[in-house]
């Protein structure tokens, strides 16, 4: 798909925000990580297992955060890619033209809306609750 210089341009700005916010959060997340009162729980003598379970899952909690922004950094490494070989808002799957729209929405799409749908559908893992 082609954009316009002017489309182009604010779609890359949009990269560059999103990307240098996700940096200073991790940047912020491993920093604080180091400095957090779980660390004092984990370091208690004697500590009881609900204190290491609560150190361990608010460990988890950092970790998954700081995974979440570092996989959508990827993404947004992949998206300036895409940009630079011609190929960004084309469909990984169609091959169609992804819209502007949903550029504008989520710059790092690899599909349009009706394959996204798709993947959704038939990749989706939604777990039945069971008692």
């Amino acid at each position: 798909m082609s954009f316009t210089r002017t489309q182009q341009s604010k779609l890359e700005d949009k990269l560059d925000r999103r990307y240098q916010v996700l940096l200073e959060e991790v940047h912020d997340a491993l920093e604080k990580s180091q400095n957090e009162q779980y660390a004092a729980l984990v370091d208690q003598a004697p500590a009881d297992v609900g204190d290491q379970s609560v150190a361990g899952a608010l460990a988890d909690l950092n970790l998954a955060f700081i995974d979440r922004h570092i996989e959508e950094i990827r993404d947004i490494e992949a998206a300036r890619a895409r940009i630079k070989d011609g190929s960004f808002g084309t469909c990984d799957t169609c091959g169609g033209e992804i819209g502007l729209e949903r550029l504008l929405v989520y710059p790092t799409a690899k599909r349009c809306v009706a394959c996204q749908g798709q993947r959704e559908r038939t990749h989706a893992h939604g777990a039945t609750p069971k008692l």
